[in-house]
């Protein structure tokens, strides 16, 4: 018998992974402690995620991008720190390999059931002092026969003694790279991927732009079709603009700072929630729309 208070024990779990089950599907892996290079500012990332009918629709550290890693929660420039990995972008100058990489480590698990995972995770900068002590859950749930829904919540709070500046690569001059904050590296398709919105598919509407939900439709390399849909689950996410990728590669990225840096001051704590519906099929423009609101109301 478990002791009270003690947290359930998820069976075949491999060692810094955690394996989220849905009436008997794999539909995920969460790398809770990555053993990865600091080049790639190391962090905790979902991957595989996928399908219910086993279609994987994330990739992890290709060979374009190998600092980028499923869905993670991760930022260009934090306090002059580089928690995305890869090159860092200078103003003036352009991408450089700086010796600036920043680390996510997990320190203690505050939740694990069957559907939810929550734990506590410090962000370290130089000479390993803490920059901000984060709260993040990962929840999934079953939405239908083709459909689950994938949360990811997350609370950073400024731990330092001093504010701290987030900036994305647009706030320093590179146009249209707004992004920085709860990320989706999508896979390799079959043919090309189709973006839907409510401002429709083109990606001029919605790249950059505030949006109810953000969709991605494509096929993996044996033509089998799937949509990852993302949709705010509270009011300050909703607030955030969307960063989108649809050409060299499949990305979408809650953007917590666009064009303009963000400042987080000693003490203060800012909320992000993001859902993302995970379905087989390429779904219409209103199915889409009908799952997002499902999947909102369902938080």
């Amino acid at each position: 018998m478990r002791a009270p208070g003690a947290h359930p024990v998820l069976a075949d779990q491999p060692p810094g992974v955690a394996v989220l089950r849905l009436r008997g599907h794999d539909v995920a892996r969460y790398v809770w402690e990555p053993d990865l290079p600091l080049s790639t500012s190391p962090r905790p990332y979902l991957h595989p995620v996928r399908t219910l009918a086993g279609v994987t629709v994330t990739d992890a550290a290709p060979d374009s991008h190998p600092h980028q890693f499923g869905i993670s929660v991760a930022f260009p420039e934090l306090d002059g720190r580089n928690f995305w990995g890869g090159r860092s972008f200078v103003a003036g100058h352009g991408p450089a390999w700086l010796d600036n990489h920043g680390t996510q480590r997990h320190q203690r698990w505050t939740r694990r059931t069957n559907t939810e995972r929550a734990h506590a995770i410090r962000w370290i900068g130089a000479q390993e002092a803490t920059l901000l002590q984060e709260r993040r859950s990962i929840t999934w749930r079953w939405v239908n026969e083709t459909a689950w829904s994938l949360g990811i919540r997350t609370r950073l709070t400024n731990v330092a003694e001093r504010p701290l500046t987030f900036r994305s690569p647009a706030a320093l001059g590179r146009v249209g790279a707004g992004y920085g904050g709860i990320f989706w590296r999508g896979p390799a398709v079959s043919g090309a991927a189709r973006v839907l919105s409510p401002a429709g598919a083109d990606l001029h509407h919605v790249h950059g732009r505030t949006a109810d939900w953000i969709a991605i439709t494509g096929a993996d390399r044996d033509d089998r079709p799937w949509t990852t849909l993302f949709t705010p689950a509270d009011e300050a996410t909703a607030q955030d603009r969307w960063f989108v990728r649809a050409r060299d590669y499949l990305g979408v990225c809650s953007s917590l700072t666009w064009d303009e840096p963000f400042v987080l001051a000693p003490g203060e704590s800012i909320d992000r929630h993001v859902v993302a519906v995970l379905a087989d099929g390429a779904l219409s423009a209103a199915t889409a729309a009908e799952l997002a609101a499902t999947a909102r109301s369902a938080t």
